[in-house]
């Protein structure tokens, strides 16, 4: 079973998220093109690519929204950090999209797309829309048919009826252009394109699109999840909620995600030299603190004592504004733990 899992209006839930005074309003991101628009800027017509001009006639209220990149990179991060905890297969479309196989986690794969979308809601705060089916095109499709912030599964028995009632504009990579050819020969539906065979709409569309068209109209398409190369990095973070939160605390968080992410790391005989420290404030607001050590390690310790130095640095932060999460990252990875600097009693 395959997961698509997409963030709803990514750079706009980002500004949302960061800033309480644009939720619920309609908001848009870009200064000259819509590069995203919110579910409230969307029910006025608002779309991504349209110039902002257009948009403000359509929508007079629209709030033009810049999130800085760093958020928006921290956001990808923690998602993409939830999708490696749910499975090891994980093929990124975006930024803030990707496919996961889930068929080897062992559990059904409604569960676990309810509970990543969960956990996407508690540790990034971003709303995730997520279609579960047996291939890539029905579960990029069942995605799409669960936004705004919704589950969407299309079990086995029901592909076929689900897929050719669909128009075909909204089939996963044909686009405008190829939709008005097959239009212009009266068809409307994943079902009509069915009806033809391959030779036919090889002869409207041209050989590659033809046999495409063909293969999920007759739902023959079947790509597997390819998982991401070169892994860059190793993260793990919790979500604390509201209450106080004491140096100790914290410190005691961090060792035990220390231990999470150096354990994924020596089962892939990985080190990594740079340590990354992510808290989320009470308000909302972020900060970033890393280290990058002498060495490569995988050592939990090593890693823990320098994200603890962090925190130190932080705690006027924290102790200013409360804090409701904290994560942990080792980056500028190594390869072979044969090269890995052991810990030193120092060290720890």
């Amino acid at each position: 079973m395959i997961l698509h899992a997409d963030v709803d209006a990514f750079y706009a839930s980002v500004a949302q998220r960061d800033d309480p005074s644009l939720r619920g309003r309609p908001v848009a991101v870009g200064s000259w093109v819509v590069m995203a628009a919110s579910y409230e800027a969307r029910a006025f017509g608002v779309r991504g690519g349209m110039a902002t001009a257009r948009a403000r006639r359509l929508c007079p209220e629209l709030v033009i929204a810049e999130p800085g990149w760093e958020a928006l990179g921290e956001a990808s991060r923690t998602v993409f950090a939830i999708f490696d905890r749910c499975t090891s297969v994980v093929e990124p479309g975006s930024m803030e999209e990707a496919f996961l196989d889930v068929s080897q986690v062992g559990e059904p794969a409604a569960t676990v797309a309810a509970r990543l979308r969960r956990e996407v809601r508690e540790e990034a705060g971003l709303p995730l829309s997520v279609g579960v089916a047996r291939t890539k095109v029905l579960a990029k499709i069942a995605s799409r048919s669960a936004k705004p912030d919704g589950l969407y599964v299309v079990e086995p028995e029901r592909e076929i009826a689900f897929l050719h009632a669909l128009p075909l504009e909204r089939l996963w990579g044909v686009g405008p252009a190829t939709t008005r050819k097959l239009n212009a020969y009266g068809l409307q539906t994943v079902r009509d394109a069915a009806a033809l065979g391959e030779a036919e709409l090889i002869a409207i569309l041209g050989r590659s699109a033809g046999r495409y068209v063909h293969a999920i109209a007759t739902n023959r398409e079947h790509r597997p999840v390819r998982r991401r190369r070169g892994r860059r990095s190793f993260g793990a973070q919790r979500a604390l909620g509201r209450a106080p939160r004491t140096r100790a605390d914290l410190e005691e968080a961090i060792a035990g995600l220390a231990d999470r992410v150096t354990n994924r790391m020596q089962k892939r005989a990985r080190a990594g030299r740079t340590v990354v420290l992510r808290l989320r404030f009470g308000d909302y607001t972020r900060a970033t603190r890393s280290r990058t050590l002498p060495y490569a390690t995988a050592d939990p310790a090593a890693i823990a004592g320098a994200a603890a130095d962090l925190l130190g640095a932080a705690m006027p932060l924290v102790e200013r504004r409360g804090i409701t999460l904290v994560g942990l990252t080792v980056t500028n990875l190594d390869g072979a733990r044969g090269a890995e600097q052991l810990a030193l009693p120092l060290d720890r």
